[in-house]
Formats: structure tokens, C-alpha cells, sequence
């Protein structure tokens, strides 16, 4: 190596530590990534690197490599017209994935170039890094990237494999004991020489790979939320409201509502079947489950409750202003609440499994065809601020000890903890995967999208430029490619500086 050129690897890192510290990283990450950094430096320079056959990139990454599994990879890929008709199937599914991620993006920068949000992520949540981001735990998240990246670049040399091309290497990118990243290395001149469909089935086969897991684990994460169901069958709410029935009767937030005037109020619908034959003013005794306590026993109590007027009680809100009585009122009035009726003086009401129950409904067959599928497209969207909103719980922790296992075979050999083990580790299995395949679809190189697009680009050029020399078409090619990128970049960054700037 160049002395110049040793000199700028050596610079990049402690540009790299800047940047974090600049954007707000906590210290002890800045400190603990350059403690990292100078060891790797030491490794390298006692040649130890090299002896494992282990490389650094961008001076705090290494490059693991391993020649193992290259048998399995030719026998797996030894189906050849199947493969490549999967790397087909692949083209068209990340295209139409792409679409969404650049609306998604576009969506985003707008709104907070629009309005910049006051408060941000800090860095270390910007990363998604297990164990570092603050919403994402370590165990099982690392567990599910391992085996998303492992899936993720095995199709790439399956892909190769199926259309010829050798694959020197499979490895992994490790900041420290973290795995980012994964790769496998083709033949560099064998794919630079393939056809360009041929490559672009390469490049979409990791996405649509993790993209086809997300929903095959969504699906095992609906059977194991049906395995689970509420220890005791009623309704709670996240919230009380002050100075209303259900606060001057003694009710907490998370306590579990299961009768109403000695009726057993098993879900939300026969909560509001029962309170629509009572009336405001009207004393009614709810018979509520208490809070675990230090043995995780539960208590049975019951609460004399005078009930208010839901219609007051929304008009009253408006604290007098006119127009905002005359609105109220309109809405009231399609909403079917009318004067006198019964108002409990509670907020978040839900059944004491809706934690799961939405993830089950998947599989439960209520909704037809059409709303399940639209359902369970949009799940994964749903769940990436389920961790954030939750720290880094895949639900409420109230809400989890209302749940047990049901009577089904795998949910009674596996037991309550078993299949909420089960439920964590099917949630970050969606989770991880969605993020990392849709991720690899931004339009911008390095990504799998962004070489599929520059691919996509030449093959189009090709078409509708008869007549222009190769060479004109190829450059043609690369500058739509870096102006897609350069614009792609501008639109991935405004989220995450402007709040910062401002």
C-alpha cells in the first residue's frame, strides 16, 4: 500500500469517530468504537489479520471469510431453471417493493422538511444496532439478523451459482462481537461479464429473499399468537380519567374489567353491550382482577361505580368555545352518542389479549380474503414502531402478564413462558428481516437496489437508443445511475439532519 493511500485508511476511521461524536453518539460508543479501532490496528500490524484470513473495511469493520459451505451451495443450486426463475420472480417483486420504499422516503422528507420535528433519535437509535439502539434488545434481534444476513447472501451465490458464476467466498462484517453486515464474493471479471439480467437476478435475490421470510415468519407469528390467550378474560384501560366514575370508584390503569352487574364481560363488545343498557347517573358494580403483586397472585375486587354522561363529558372538553361545541355536537351525532349515555371514565379500553389478538387475526379468518391480504401486507409497516413505542418490548409488559398459554399441542408442551419466548423471537424475525430487505431496496449504490436500478436503467437505454454506440449508452447509464443516487441520498438525509439543524 501507497504511503498516501495508508495514510488516508488510517484518517477515515478517526473521520468516521468525529462524525459519531458530532451527531450526538454517547460517549462511551465513541470511546469503545476507538478502542476497537487502534486494536485492530495492532492485530493488523502483527500480521494476525492475515494469518485468519480476516481484512479490515473502513478500519473499524472486519471482514470475516470462510470457503465452507460451497458444496452445499452447489448442490442447492443445481436446480438451475428453477433459480432462475426465482431470480425472475425476484426482479419484479423488488421492483414493485422499491416503489414503496422511495414513497416512504419521499413521504418522509417532506413532512419533516414541512415540520421539522422538535425532538429527534439520537445516533446510537439512528444505527439499529442490538443492544446499542435503545428500542432494540440484544438476544434476539442478533439472532434474527444472523439468520437474515445468512439467507440474504446465500441467495446472491445461489443466484451466482445458477447462472454460472464461481463464488469465492461467504464471510460476515463484524463491528466488534455485533454482525452488520454479510457478503458473498463472485468471481469479480464472471459477473462483470454476465448479462445484465442475469446480475440484476443476482441483486434482487438477497431482498426478496428477506422479503418472502418476513411474511413466512408473520404467518408463524400468527399461529404462536393464537397460542396464547388472556389468563382472564375481560377489558382494561391504559388510562383513567380524573374527577369521572371510574376514578372516584377506585379503578387503576391495567386492572381487568370481567363483570359488569354480575354479567361476565369477556371482551370489548360485551363491555359495550352491557354499559348501552345502563344510563348516566346510574350506579352499576364492576367486578375488576387487581395487579399482580410480589408472588404474581391476583386479587378479585369489586367497585360500586356512578356513571357520568359520555355526551357531557365530550362537549365539556371544548371548555365553552362555541364553534368547537357546534363541531362536537355534529360528530356526536354521527357517532350515534347521545345525551345520558353512560360514561365509565376511562381511556385505551381494550380486551385483556388484544396484545396478540391483532397479530392472530392474521390466521383467524374473520375479515375477508381482501382485508386479510391488505392486513398482512401492511403488518410489518405497523410493527417497526412497536419496539420504539414499547422500549424495546415487543408489547406492554402489563399487557404480557395478562396472557397464558392456550390448550392447543405446541402451546401446552411449551407452556406460557415457551411460547412468549416463541412470540419475541417470530416478532424480531419479521422485524429484522422487513428492515434489512427493504433497506436493501434504497435506489442508491451500494445497495441491491441501487445496482439494480443502474442495470435497469442500461437495459431500458439499450431499448430506446437503437443506433448509439455501446460505449455512449454505457455512460448514458452511469450518470442517470449517480444523479438517481445523489438525489436518493438528499432525499434518505433530510429526515435525520434537518431536525438536527433546526
Amino acid at each position: 500500500m501507497e504511503e498516501g493511500e495508508r495514510r488516508r485508511s488510517y484518517w477515515l476511521p478517526f473521520l468516521m469517530l468525529y462524525l459519531l461524536y458530532f451527531i450526538g453518539a454517547p460517549l462511551w460508543v465513541v470511546a469503545v468504537t476507538g478502542l476497537w479501532y487502534i486494536g485492530l490496528l495492532y492485530l493488523e500490524n502483527e500480521g494476525h489479520l492475515d494469518r485468519y484470513g480476516v481484512s479490515k473495511v473502513l478500519g473499524v469493520v472486519l471482514m470475516v471469510r470462510t470457503v465452507h459451505g460451497q458444496r452445499f451451495l452447489d448442490r442447492i443450486s443445481s436446480s438451475r431453471r428453477f433459480w432462475r426463475a426465482f431470480g425472475e420472480f425476484s426482479i419484479w417483486l423488488c421492483m414493485l417493493a422499491m416503489l414503496g420504499v422511495v414513497a416512504l422516503l419521499l413521504i418522509s422528507a417532506i413532512s419533516t422538511a414541512m415540520a421539522p420535528p422538535e425532538e429527534y433519535l439520537p445516533a446510537s437509535d439512528l444505527l439499529l444496532i442490538p443492544g446499542v439502539t435503545s428500542f432494540v434488545p440484544f438476544w434476539w434481534p442478533v439472532l434474527a439478523l444472523v439468520f437474515a444476513l445468512v439467507i440474504h447472501e446465500y441467495s446472491h451465490g445461489i443466484q451466482a451459482r445458477a447462472h454460472g458464476m464461481r463464488v469465492r467466498s461467504f464471510g460476515l462484517l463484524l463491528a466488534g462481537p455485533i454482525p452488520i453486515g454479510a457478503f458473498a464474493e463472485p468471481q469479480m471479471h464472471e459477473m462483470v461479464r454476465a448479462p445484465r439480467r442475469e446480475r440484476m437476478r443476482l441483486y434482487a435475490a438477497g431482498p426478496s429473499i428477506n422479503i418472502i421470510a418476513t411474511y413466512i415468519a408473520l404467518i408463524m407469528l400468527s399461529a404462536a399468537a393464537s397460542g396464547l390467550v388472556a389468563s382472564h378474560p375481560g377489558v382494561y384501560a391504559t388510562g383513567v380519567i380524573a374527577e369521572e366514575g371510574a376514578e372516584e370508584g377506585g379503578l387503576l390503569p391495567y386492572e381487568i374489567i370481567t363483570q359488569i352487574d354480575g354479567v361476565e364481560v369477556t371482551g370489548y363488545s360485551e363491555f359495550s353491550n352491557q354499559m348501552s343498557l345502563l344510563s348516566s347517573g346510574d350506579e352499576a358494580t364492576f367486578t375488576v382482577i387487581s395487579h399482580p403483586d410480589s408472588t404474581g397472585e391476583r386479587s378479585e375486587r369489586d367497585l360500586l361505580v356512578t356513571l357520568g354522561d359520555r355526551y357531557q363529558y365530550y362537549i365539556g372538553l371544548c371548555q365553552g368555545d362555541v364553534l368547537c361545541v357546534e363541531d362536537t355536537e355534529v360528530l356526536l351525532g354521527e357517532l350515534g352518542i347521545e345525551r345520558g349515555d353512560a360514561f365509565l371514565g376511562v381511556s385505551g379500553l381494550r380486551s385483556s389479549s388484544s396484545s396478540v389478538g391483532y397479530y392472530s387475526g392474521i390466521l383467524s379468518g374473520d375479515n375477508g380474503l381482501g382485508q386479510t391480504a391488505l392486513g398482512t401486507a401492511l403488518t410489518p409497516l405497523a410493527m417497526i414502531g412497536v419496539p420504539i413505542q414499547y422500549d424495546g418490548q415487543t408489547m406492554l409488559l402489563e399487557e404480557r402478564a395478562m396472557l397464558e398459554s392456550g390448550d392447543g399441542y405446541v402451546a401446552s408442551t411449551l407452556g406460557t413462558d415457551g411460547m412468549l419466548i416463541l412470540f419475541d423471537f417470530l416478532f424480531w424475525l419479521v422485524w429484522i428481516n422487513f428492515l434489512l430487505g427493504f433497506a436493501n431496496l434504497i435506489p442508491m449504490i451500494p445497495f441491491d437496489g441501487g445496482h439494480i436500478v443502474k442495470d435497469g436503467f442500461h437495459s431500458v437505454l439499450d431499448r430506446v437508443t437503437s443506433g448509439i454506440h455501446p460505449m455512449r449508452v454505457e455512460a448514458m447509464a452511469e450518470r442517470i445511475s449517480s444523479m438517481s443516487n445523489v438525489l436518493v441520498l438528499f432525499i434518505v438525509i433530510v429526515p435525520i439532519i434537518l431536525p438536527r439543524l433546526v
